[in-house]
């Protein structure tokens, strides 16, 4: 498995939250559920999405956002109106004083606003647990990704706004799958632009010394690496590999070894039922004890207290 593959292994929608909104301007709806990440999708008519702590920007037809949680952010026609509803965690709505809205902009199956023909339409959907999405992906992403809809060519999108207003049996695991895929298929088209702000190892990815490191440990990250191994199997010296290395990703290559193996256990220890021995094994760790130390120096936290410190439904 390539690292691209292992860094989008993650995205597991369960029950995920799904919308189409329909607004007549004016409109501005705050989001603050505190999700992890949520998708959305301009259909017709155009947005701003106003981050928390940066500059407003304008979505027009065809551009998806990707927005990390979980700080919350303003849906609106301009970036001067305020808001007329919250949405709080849970997908509960309300006006700004606290009153209550569900129902009340009920349109159909998943679908609300104020207007059945207004000039806008989003689609929005909403990883709400955390550990649906794995933390690698989330410490790799920024806060705000935009693709245009000149950027990328899929037919995801046209998919989603026809499943998302039907109500057939399994409807749920339709539209969770085609969550999963929609993010995959953006994500990769990102971290393809030369500005896409992908993480340094995947940049390195193409440099043919620290790429081909980079394929093993990511290929084999059980394997009992040493600096002179990969350093080898790159066809350089340990002080080129170790000096190349630190300089495209940033750190030296047992650094991240250690931290990938790391990353794959906290995964491993919340997606599964594997014993704390398994894990250990399977990342590289001769013992649960061996695992264990090395996960509280650099988490902070043993292996159990982070597998029993996850969110209902992580």
């Amino acid at each position: 498995m390539d690292a691209l593959a292992r860094l989008l292994d993650g995205p597991r929608a369960r029950g995920a939250f799904f919308l189409r909104s329909i607004f007549t301007p004016p409109w501005s709806l705050r989001v603050q559920d505190g999700a992890p990440l949520t998708l959305v999708a301009m259909v017709r008519g155009e947005a701003w999405l106003v981050p928390e702590r940066d500059d407003p920007v304008l979505l027009r037809p065809g551009d998806t956002a990707v927005v990390r949680g979980p700080e919350p952010y303003t849906m609106a026609d301009a970036p001067g109106t305020p808001p007329k509803i919250v949405i709080h965690p849970g997908q509960r709505c309300a006006t700004p004083d606290g009153q209550p809205l569900d129902g009340v902009l009920d349109l159909g199956v998943r679908t609300w606003g104020d207007d059945p023909d207004g000039p806008v339409m989003m689609l929005t959907c909403t990883y709400q647990m955390r550990g649906e999405i794995s933390g690698r992906l989330l410490a790799a992403l920024p806060m705000l990704v935009i693709l245009a809809g000149d950027a990328w060519d899929s037919p995801l999108v046209p998919l989603l706004a026809g499943e998302i207003v039907k109500d057939e049996p399994g409807q749920e695991a339709v539209l969770d799958r085609l969550l999963d895929l929609l993010l995959i298929a953006l994500l990769r088209a990102w971290f393809a632009r030369a500005d896409g702000g992908a993480p340094a190892w995947y940049r390195a990815y193409g440099d043919p010394v620290v790429g081909t490191a980079l394929r093993f440990i990511h290929n084999a990250p059980g394997h009992p690496w040493t600096v002179a191994e990969l350093a080898a199997r790159s066809g350089v010296s340990r002080a080129a590999l170790a000096r190349r290395f630190t300089e495209l990703v940033g750190e030296p290559p047992m650094a991240y070894l250690t931290g990938w193996r790391l990353d794959l256990a906290a995964d491993l220890l919340r997606e599964t039922d594997a014993t704390v021995e398994a894990v250990a094994r399977q990342v590289g760790y001769g013992s649960a004890f061996a695992l264990s130390t090395a996960f509280k120096r650099v988490r902070g936290v043993s292996p159990r207290d982070h597998r029993a410190a996850a969110p209902p439904g992580a």
